[in-house]
């Protein structure tokens, strides 16, 4: 089951909290409110968003999960969507300990935590940090953090894809950039970054609606700021150093041939990082957003995999 694109109305006037077959609801967690959608019964799957998105990135995936015999849980990690905007906390080891109590706060002894972008970053890092809170680990258009600091660093081309991460450095220009007309550059990353099946407008508008959200730029930025910024500093040598350990559970990879913003190469090899069965997945034709760009494909690969009691490698 998908949800049609033009679903995008609101029932409460909210710009997050849009309706659909989902259930709506605000959980505490690592002292900080947040806005989760869930859908349906069974083993937990949760899933974390990416820039410049929310929750609702995972439309499409929500009812597939619940089809399929999942509670299926999209949070919005936080500062973004419904969830608070916090002064600070904005480090992946604080981020992570987020979803991990998220978990925690829904009952539930563990989760598989399917991440997409600076989701799957923190899906990374949640795996390392509290391995017994997660089941399993799949991972869309990011590498492993070791791998993505070692590439934004060493690797030319994909420091130049990613210059967005370099620009966000700047203080104030990189929040005014965001929610400047009408937040228009947010749909214009969006296109930018998709392979030939980007969303469509109706679904471009509502990312640029709840970036307009106040502080929700700022918030979104804070993640990036510190992974460049700490890169030096004795913070972010520990957690690098920390990020050695092996991630222990089943781990898929997936990721697009055509993804502008995080080159295949990069993101290839993350798999040295796992300790477990590790599945790469490449999606041909589609960029850094293939759950939305090709939902069918994308749902039906990480079902079969969630599904699949003994992962091969």
């Amino acid at each position: 089951m998908t949800v049609p694109e033009s679903s995008t109305g609101s029932g409460n006037g909210s710009p997050v909290r849009i309706d659909g077959p989902w259930t709506h609801r605000d959980v505490a967690a690592n002292g900080a409110r947040f806005h989760i959608a869930e859908m349906g019964d069974g083993p937990l799957v949760l899933l974390l968003h990416g820039f410049p998105q929310f929750w609702w990135t995972w439309r499409h995936q929500l009812p597939a999960l619940a089809d399929a015999g999942f509670r299926a849980v999209a949070m919005d990690l936080r500062g973004v969507g419904g969830s608070d905007r916090t002064p600070r906390g904005y480090d992946p080891a604080n981020l992570a300990l987020d979803i991990t109590g998220v978990v925690r706060s829904l009952g539930e002894p563990d989760a598989a935590l399917v991440g997409h972008d600076l989701g799957g970053y923190l899906a990374w890092t949640a795996a390392v940090m509290r391995p017994k809170l997660v089941r399993r680990l799949a991972v869309s258009s990011m590498p492993h953090p070791r791998r993505w600091r070692s590439a934004m660093l060493s690797d030319f081309s994909q420091s130049r894809a990613g210059s967005y991460v370099w620009g966000f450095q700047r203080p104030w220009l990189p929040e005014r950039q965001l929610v400047a007309d009408d937040a228009a550059l947010v749909g214009r990353l969006i296109e930018d970054w998709s392979g030939p099946g980007l969303p469509d407008e109706a679904a471009i508008e509502v990312y640029r609606r709840a970036m307009r959200i106040p502080s929700t730029a700022h918030c979104s930025i804070e993640p990036y700021r510190w992974m460049v910024r700490s890169m030096a500093r004795p913070d972010g040598i520990q957690f690098n150093r920390r990020m050695k350990r092996p991630v222990r559970v089943p781990t898929l990879h997936l990721h697009g041939s055509m993804d502008p913003a995080m080159r295949t190469r990069s993101a290839a090899g993350s798999g040295e990082y796992v300790e477990a069965p590790y599945r790469w997945r490449l999606f041909d034709g589609l960029g850094h957003f293939p759950h939305e760009e090709d939902p069918v494909a994308f749902s039906t690969e990480l079902i079969n995999w969630l599904k699949d009691p003994e992962p091969d490698r």
